[in-house]
């Protein structure tokens, strides 16, 4: 995206998903969340599963509302996965960002990953696949990739913010060159300024979480 296209303010805030994970996220800043994603016109609002419900009624299906499977570590087993994405369904939930199981990923158990993956996609909800870039090489972002899509993700998703490092560049790109057409791509932690915002999406991104959403888009205005 070009920083003089017209409208760009509004066109990066269809891609954001407007973000609050933290454990100490009270009531009042999940309602200022969704209030601020009403506003800005963003994508979703992306929140824990307790806070489905609630941002459900505020946002009224004026924007979606996204929650987390199996996160930030991916490490649960395959049932409560499935049961938690099915509970978050119940609860309102229009997408689920799903963390893939790191460890028996990294382990070569790919049949494990993909056994919770077609779980989760017999439900009918569209779904992210949190791959973790931060702990993997290029040839495992690709299996993963691969992996992910081929269970039918609407998404795979470069990270929970929670790693050691979030979304670069380098792995939206290559995301994007395994994912595309079949899948799009979502770049998630890091993602602080307008500058970061605007790199991600000409990489590949057609979706970006943040939790700095309003300060990107006061940016871009400025600009």
């Amino acid at each position: 995206m070009s920083e003089n296209e017209p409208n760009l303010p509004a066109r990066v805030a269809a891609a954001i998903d407007h973000t609050l994970l933290t454990a100490n996220a009270e009531r009042s800043a999940i309602e200022q969340l969704c209030h601020e994603a009403l506003d800005a016109r963003f994508a979703a609002v992306c929140v824990n599963p307790t806070w489905v419900t609630y941002c459900r009624d505020l946002l009224d299906k004026k924007v979606a509302v996204a929650t987390v499977i199996g996160f930030p570590l991916g490490a649960t087993d395959q049932a409560s996965k499935a049961d938690e994405a099915r509970r978050a369904i119940t609860n309102g939930a229009d997408e689920l960002d799903v963390v893939i199981n790191i460890g028996r990923f990294i382990s070569g158990d790919i049949d494990v990953v993909v056994a919770e993956l077609d779980a989760i996609a017999t439900l009918g909800t569209p779904f992210k696949v949190i791959i973790e870039c931060a702990y993997l090489d290029d040839d495992q972002k690709r299996a993963a990739a691969r992996a992910a899509i081929a269970a039918g993700a609407a998404f795979v998703k470069t990270s929970t913010g929670f790693a050691p490092s979030g979304a670069t560049v380098a792995d939206v790109a290559l995301l994007h060159e395994i994912a595309h057409p079949a899948a799009a791509v979502k770049a998630s932690g890091g993602i602080r300024d307008a500058a970061t915002a605007l790199a991600m999406l000409d990489a590949g991104a057609t979706r970006l979480g943040t939790s700095a959403s309003m300060t990107i888009l006061d940016e871009l205005t400025e600009r």
